[in-house]
């Protein structure tokens, strides 16, 4: 049976890299920002990061649940 957490980390961690990718490469100031609480804030990069971390802390858990 397959473990719920391998496919939601994968997920996690696939679209917290793109966010991240996405981040890093686009102009903060440009006209079609999301940063909502001002220019300073990169919304994707930040969000990428937390997501990222959750999708890896979710494989994490599938790879010790498997060995168990």
């Amino acid at each position: 049976m397959l473990d719920l957490r391998l496919p939601s980390g994968a997920f996690f961690a696939i679209t917290g890299l793109i966010l991240v990718v996405l981040g890093v490469v686009s102009n903060p100031h440009a006209p079609m920002s999301l940063s909502a609480s001002g220019p300073d804030v990169n919304v994707d990069l930040y969000t990428g990061l937390v997501m990222l971390a959750f999708g890896a802390f979710l494989l994490l858990l599938a790879r010790r649940g498997r060995s168990a």
